[in-house]
């Protein structure tokens, strides 16, 4: 049975109930999801050949200390970095190194900031100088994944309508659906109910009500949807290697839809990417 609570009367963990937020706890999220978005913007210039993802995490830490705003992975569970890149066929939570991206990469940076409380959660994909047709595609067809996702939240809708608009989406560009991770609730919480599956019916899952706030964050493959997790417990791969994109937005729900939370302010969500626009 799905329990429904106003946020303010929640336990501050991670109880299985879904919060329910007001106008305060919206206008947090949406201070706190602008700086996300506003460095991921900054990024799009820093993203290029020969960069390492470490120096990327500097920026982010430094980025985040100068808008009085703490990067919640530095530390989150025993992880070491203020932010997650994941580079071509790496499907999430990929560590940075010093290892310099190379011409034709593509990486995913997944930030979250911390601003008053409030958790901003978002990330993009970036092309590394002249990317592949095919990975330029696939890019193309994740977002679009993302935003019919975005298109089905609505109260009355349930959460498994995200999933069937983005699996129905991705399988007819002849593309998979990770299966190992979601999105999921968050506000005052980094990782709060529901899970948000991104593939599965319609008629499934919890009902989506006004006040709901979580993220989409569909993870695409160009080959088979299975992956597995390295040695060092965070880095997720495609088993066989393919291409692997995700982006993610932070979403609240409202009384006719949705507001997205983390919009590029420079409408630089898809950077090197036009086929499809921005958000």
């Amino acid at each position: 049975m799905v329990t429904y609570i106003e946020a303010g009367a929640a336990p501050y963990k991670n109880t299985g109930v879904i919060r329910l937020y007001g106008p305060d706890g919206f206008e947090g999220m949406r201070k706190a999801c602008q700086v996300t978005a506003r460095c991921l913007d900054e990024l799009v210039s820093r993203v290029r050949p020969g960069v390492t993802t470490e120096e990327i995490d500097r920026f982010v830490f430094e980025f985040g200390m100068d808008n009085d705003a703490l990067p919640a992975t530095l530390n989150y569970r025993g992880y070491t970095k203020s932010s997650c890149t994941s580079i071509n066929h790496v499907v999430c939570h990929g560590i940075p190194n010093d290892k310099p991206l190379r011409d034709g990469d593509i990486v995913n940076i997944d930030v979250t900031y911390v601003v008053d409380g409030w958790h901003g959660d978002s990330s993009r994909m970036y092309p590394v100088g002249e990317i592949k047709r095919a990975a330029e595609r696939l890019l193309e067809v994740t977002h679009e994944c993302l935003m019919r996702g975005i298109a089905a939240v609505r109260p009355g809708a349930r959460t498994g309508a995200i999933g069937e608009a983005i699996q129905i989406y991705a399988e007819s560009e002849r593309c998979s659906v990770v299966r190992d991770f979601c999105g999921h609730g968050v506000g005052r919480l980094f990782h709060d109910a529901p899970n948000i599956l991104h593939y599965g019916n319609a008629s499934e899952g919890p009902e989506l009500k006004e006040g709901m706030i979580f993220t989409i964050e569909p993870m695409i493959n160009l080959g088979r949807p299975h992956v597995k997790v390295l040695s060092d417990g965070w880095t997720a791969v495609t088993r066989d290697r393919s291409l692997s994109a995700q982006y993610e937005h932070t979403v609240g729900v409202t009384a006719n839809g949705c507001e997205v939370f983390t919009l590029s302010p420079a409408g630089l969500f898809m950077p090197g990417v036009s086929a499809l626009g921005n958000a």
